[in-house]
């Protein structure tokens, strides 16, 4: 008996990691080197972003919807898609992380982030604006990017003044954490350049700032029912978003980039 036990676990163990290493299969040479490569190929996207956007006006693609970028990216690394596209910024994050993967040299358009708010909230977008340009004015706003990018990554991390009035009470901030350098965790926190942007505002403006963590498709319909004032989650401002929600002026500029694997 014990030793058909021992031969059951075994067995066990070698199913458990067939499981964990796709049964050795080998994921598909990449045949994506431009943007006219994506045509009828499979792309992963986060669902409701800008990418989403352009993935789904590529001629004969089928496009793959995830909750999280990095979930797209893992389909990739598996063979599941062709390409991912992104925002250049987390894919500069996925690739340093994965060395079986690149960015193609071929960008889409420049985007701008703004911070998205209640349509008929036009006291906050003033406010917000105002704070924006005191951040930018001041270099505070440059300061928290370059802790998050480039060769002073990591060494200039804000920090709220002391003695800050904060007796407007809470703004709360929907976002999706699934998006790093813009937002992410770090244990139960919620971190990165938009989370210390927003903080600095509510500094200047006088909020406790609270982050509520969410699907990036909810945020908009977050800020539009009242669940949250804001809506921070390097979004770009588009039309379509622009008969939804009020947006503040821009405060970071990005570019969609293709994700493929290496070979």
């Amino acid at each position: 008996m014990k030793l058909k036990k021992l031969i059951s676990v075994a067995a066990a163990a070698v199913l458990s990691a067939a499981m964990f290493t796709g049964c050795g299969s080998k994921a598909p040479e990449n045949t994506v080197f431009s943007i006219d490569d994506l045509n009828g190929k499979k792309i992963g996207v986060q669902l409701g972003t800008v990418g989403d956007t352009y993935a789904s006006d590529v001629e004969g693609a089928t496009v793959e919807r995830y909750n999280k970028g990095a979930d797209a990216v893992q389909a990739l690394k598996q063979g599941k898609i062709d390409a991912v596209i992104i925002d250049s910024e987390p894919a500069k994050e996925f690739v340093d992380k994965n060395d079986d993967l690149k960015i193609l040299d071929d960008p889409f358009a420049d985007e701008e982030y703004a911070i998205a708010m209640k349509l008929d909230n036009k006291d906050l977008q003033t406010e917000i604006n105002g704070a924006l340009k005191e951040l930018k004015d001041e270099g505070t706003l440059d300061k928290i990017k370059s802790n998050y990018q480039g060769e002073t990554k990591g060494k200039n991390k804000y920090t709220s003044p002391d003695g800050v009035d904060r007796s407007k009470g809470k703004l709360i901030m929907a976002t999706n954490a699934e998006f790093p350098p813009y937002e992410y965790k770090e244990g139960d926190k919620i971190v990165g350049l938009d989370a210390d942007m927003m903080q600095a505002v509510c500094d200047k403006l006088g909020y406790e700032l609270q982050i509520d963590d969410m699907a990036f498709d909810s945020i908009i319909s977050a800020v539009q029912s009242g669940k949250a004032d804001v809506g921070v989650a390097g979004m770009t401002v588009t039309p379509d978003r622009e008969k939804n929600v009020l947006f503040s002026d821009g405060y970071a500029t990005s570019t969609q980039v293709i994700i493929v694997r290496k070979k």
